[in-house]
């Protein structure tokens, strides 16, 4: 994985890298216990968890002070992995399943994250400000938008202005109808060229 990780980022310390090697053995300990990521996901941990959810990063790295927030985290994707590449931003990673928010605060713990916070809590309960809510395959991107509704800082500190970043794949058109003039569309395959990726897509809606 060290080996990887270096093909594509040039600029993450040895101890971030070392912070990344340490997933596969927590994840695999964790899944064990409490099923986050299903068996066959787990062997393919670093390309379809890791990899994946890092192409927000590639995508867009977020200026240090920057808040984001993770919606239907699940087993912490793509929470974790951006709270590894990015220390100076601050996470919350939220799911309604108590159980996965136990095993993404436990693994948060384990690699000494102290920009993440994991919460039992619906997305749209939560009422904290951000700069950018992020969230992979979990609801169409209308509901989605709807979840993220007044969650948006008024102040852009960053490249693009706030709003909603979402790693999807497959057929998209029905989901982008009511997603509005602001909302572009990202090939993940043009950041790393690998078979998993070539339908991956990044969305993301500018809203403020």
């Amino acid at each position: 994985m060290r080996e990887e990780l270096i093909s594509y980022f040039k600029n993450f310390s040895s101890a971030q890298l070392d912070t990344f090697e340490q997933l596969p053995e927590l994840y695999s300990e964790w899944n064990s216990q409490i099923n986050v990521i299903s068996r066959k996901d787990c062997d393919q941990l670093f390309v379809r968890h890791i990899l994946h959810s890092l192409a927000i990063y590639r995508f867009l790295p977020f200026q240090p002070g920057t808040h984001i927030l993770d919606i239907g985290t699940g087993g912490g994707f793509p929470g974790i992995p951006l709270a590894i590449a990015m220390p100076e931003v601050s996470f919350i990673l939220s799911d309604s399943i108590g159980k996965k928010i136990k095993v993404v605060q436990e693994i948060a713990n384990a690699l000494g994250l102290k920009n993440v916070v994991a919460v039992n809590r619906r997305a749209e309960k939560i009422s904290d400000t951000f700069d950018f809510v992020v969230s992979r395959a979990v609801a169409p991107l209308p509901e989605l938008l709807a979840w993220s509704a007044g969650k948006f800082r008024r102040k852009n500190i960053n490249a693009l202005p706030n709003g909603l970043i979402a790693l999807k794949g497959g057929d998209l058109s029905d989901e982008l109808k009511g997603c509005g003039k602001n909302t572009e569309l990202h090939d993940i395959y043009d950041f790393f060229p690998l078979p998993f990726f070539e339908t991956k897509k990044i969305v993301s809606v500018s809203l403020v």
